[in-house]
């Protein structure tokens, strides 16, 4: 599986941005996928995740009722709508997929995108 994301930039706090991963090769091999992100000197961490088949999504704390993961499976492809950016969002936003929830262990990576948000 190939992932590929898009849609980071530089936003000032308050802002909105979406992030998009398009899966592609072996695309039914797909279980769940998320979006993981590193900041500068931290280690990488979870943000969100959706399963591909189901409802169920996961959220670290630190991002809930600001961020909002969906997916669009005819189009292979997860977004991650990030609200009411602070500038602690700053960071490589990463999509994966085939992973374990609310972790940083998933199978499959692509490429990261860069979000800055500005004070």
């Amino acid at each position: 599986v190939q992932l590929q994301a898009s849609g980071g930039g530089l936003v000032q706090a308050g802002d909105s941005l979406k992030l998009s991963c398009v899966a592609s090769g072996r695309t039914s091999i797909i279980l769940n996928m998320g979006w993981l992100r590193q900041s500068p000197g931290k280690e990488r961490e979870f943000v969100a995740g959706i399963s591909w088949g189901g409802p169920t999504t996961n959220y670290a704390d630190s991002v809930k009722g600001r961020f909002t993961i969906s997916r669009d499976n005819a189009k292979n492809t997860i977004y991650l709508q990030m609200n009411s950016l602070r500038p602690e969002d700053t960071a490589v936003y990463y999509c994966a997929a085939n992973g374990h929830m609310l972790t940083t262990r998933y199978n499959h990576w692509g490429q990261g995108t860069l979000v800055t948000v500005s004070s």
